[in-house]
């Protein structure tokens, strides 16, 4: 989630943006938290947009750029080794501070430092925001791969493993795909499978590679499998025993 693709459809959301906008005003130090990809990194820029920004575990250049900076962004602040050092340096040379770390991050030298904490919910308690996400990327991934900008939204089932990150990512390869040659898909199989060929079972190692989607395109279209096996040309026993065989796959679907 780039500083353009903070969306504000939903209460929770806007409120982030409303915190920040307020902080935008105020010379206080705040920690943003949050799971990855929920926008922590896009409000810290929005606050200070022009502090140098750090990861915590870039120790060494947090210490160095302190000397010399009035404000400073940490992202991950979870990951410096020795928060307190960090802190001190801060509070000592009132440096404003905009911090962001997981949401299971805890740290009494933070709380003596920040008076402004705010986290922001995950995608998946932001149903209208997923939706704004969806047609941004979308229109990204039309502008990228010269395709139609439109989601199947009814058959889409959104990617939020790690919320704004994997959601792009997903509608970035379903865009690229979408209008995909026989030989195209061909040619990533083969690119695909050279570095993993070798073993003595190969063809049913990899055989779930052409199954599982044949399978899951199948009964998202027919919703039977009486009406699969037929249209695949399989009696219902052998159709039956193939959807056993990948059942740990098809799981990943449901």
């Amino acid at each position: 989630m780039d500083a353009t693709n903070f969306v504000t459809a939903c209460a929770s959301s806007a409120q982030a943006y409303k915190t920040a906008t307020l902080l935008k005003t105020l010379n206080v130090n705040a920690l943003i938290s949050g799971e990855v990809g929920v926008g922590k990194k896009t409000l810290a820029r929005y606050i200070l947009n022009e502090a140098p920004m750090f990861d915590g575990k870039e120790y060494e250049d947090i210490l160095a750029t302190l000397q010399s900076t009035s404000e400073i962004i940490i992202i991950n602040l979870e990951n410096i080794p020795n928060i307190k050092i960090v802190l001190d340096i801060i509070v000592e040379k009132s440096i404003r501070l905009i911090a962001t770390a997981k949401s299971s991050f805890y740290s009494e030298y933070i709380d003596e430092v920040c008076s402004i904490k705010f986290d922001i919910p995950p995608l998946s308690q932001r149903p209208e925001d997923v939706n704004e996400l969806i047609k941004i990327y979308a229109q990204e991934a039309s502008k990228l791969f010269n395709t139609s900008s439109e989601i199947k939204i009814d058959n889409f089932k959104p990617d939020l493993s790690s919320n704004s990150n994997s959601l792009k990512r997903q509608i970035m390869i379903n865009s690229l795909f979408a209008d995909i040659s026989d030989s195209e898909l061909m040619d990533i199989m083969q690119s695909y499978l050279s570095d993993k060929l070798g073993s003595n079972n190969d063809y049913r190692n990899f055989l779930h590679l052409y199954e599982v989607p044949l399978i899951r395109a199948g009964l998202d279209k027919f919703k039977s499998q009486l009406q699969l096996a037929d249209k695949l040309g399989l009696n219902r026993n052998t159709l039956r025993k193939k959807i056993s065989d990948n059942k740990d796959y098809l799981k990943e679907n449901e």
